[in-house]
C-alpha cells in the first residue's frame, strides 16, 4: 500500500522551486517536546535535526537563527557578531506573525515576511540535516549546503552546549 504524500507546505513549495533534493519524513508531534522528540521518533542523531529559531534584535527587527538540535544560542554572542546591543526569543505569538509558521512547525523556507538568516558554521560540516518542512510533524532532510544556497544565510559561531 502506497504511502499518502505529505501535506503541500510553503517551505515544500520553495524547496522544489529552487530545486532541492530533499525527503519528507512525518513523525508524531510531541507538544514542547523540540528536536529531542522529533530525532527520537525519526531515529536520527539530535545534532543532525536543525532547530528554527525566531528571535529579535534591540530594535524588534526579526531574525531567524538556525541551530544543532542539541545546542543552544548565545544570544550574547549572536548580538555582538551581528552588531546589536541584545538579542532576544520572540514570543510564540509575534514568531508566527513574521514567520506565517505555527511555533513547533516554524521553516526558515518561505516565511511570511523576509528575514535576516543566521546559520552556526558547524550545520555546513553535516552531510545531511533534518530541518522543519513548514508545519508541526514534518522534517524534511536534504544536504546543509542546498540549505545554504536556498537561504543565503549569515555564518556565525554561537552554539553553546544545551
Amino acid at each position: 500500500m502506497a504511502s499518502k504524500p505529505p501535506p503541500m507546505t510553503q517551505a515544500l513549495r520553495v524547496l522544489r522551486a529552487a530545486g532541492v533534493a530533499f525527503e519528507t519524513h512525518e513523525y508524531a508531534y510531541v507538544d514542547k517536546g523540540g528536536t529531542a522528540a522529533s530525532s527520537a521518533a525519526l531515529g536520527v542523531d539530535e545534532h543532525k535535526v536543525i532547530k528554527t529559531l525566531v528571535l529579535e534584535d534591540d530594535t524588534k527587527e526579526p531574525l531567524v537563527v538556525l541551530m544543532h538540535g542539541d545546542k543552544q544560542v548565545s544570544t550574547r554572542n549572536l548580538a555582538r557578531q551581528i552588531g546589536a546591543r541584545s538579542v532576544q526569543p520572540c514570543k510564540p505569538e509575534t514568531a508566527d506573525k513574521h514567520s506565517g509558521y505555527q511555533v513547533g512547525g516554524t521553516s526558515p523556507f518561505g516565511t511570511r515576511r523576509a528575514m535576516r538568516i543566521y546559520m552556526e558554521r558547524t550545520i555546513l560540516e553535516l552531510d545531511r540535516i533534518w530541518i522543519n518542512g513548514g508545519r508541526r510533524g514534518l522534517l524534511v532532510s536534504l544536504d546543509p549546503k542546498e540549505a545554504a544556497r536556498v537561504l543565503a544565510p549569515v555564518l556565525v559561531d554561537v552554539a553553546t552546549d544545551a
